[in-house]
């Protein structure tokens, strides 16, 4: 008779940091092609996808886009994006 019958008892949960949550979404275009890129308050980028999906709908229900992202604070993380695409980005700031 086997020894192993039954399911084997779930781990113990450990507790783990958890990501900060996201803060700003910014829809730009990058050479032709409409992407959203997501940033945590430190403007730290942690997505990327196209802007035409229906998250990007969602998510921007009910808010209003600062246009541009041009300030200081988005040197950095909009490094690899031309001037007028700045210019003419839309940057939604996320309910936390």
């Amino acid at each position: 008779m086997s020894q192993d019958f039954g399911r084997e008892l779930p781990h113990a949960h450990t507790q783990t940091v958890h990501r900060k949550p996201t803060r700003y979404l910014v829809v730009i275009d990058a050479g032709g092609y409409v992407v959203a890129r997501l940033f945590l308050d430190t403007r730290e980028q942690v997505g990327e996808f196209d802007a035409a999906t229906e998250e990007v709908a969602q998510m921007t229900t009910g808010l209003v886009a600062d246009k541009g992202a041009e300030g200081a604070e988005w040197d950095r993380a909009l490094e690899g994006h031309s001037a007028s695409e700045r210019h003419d980005a839309q940057v939604y700031t996320l309910d936390l």
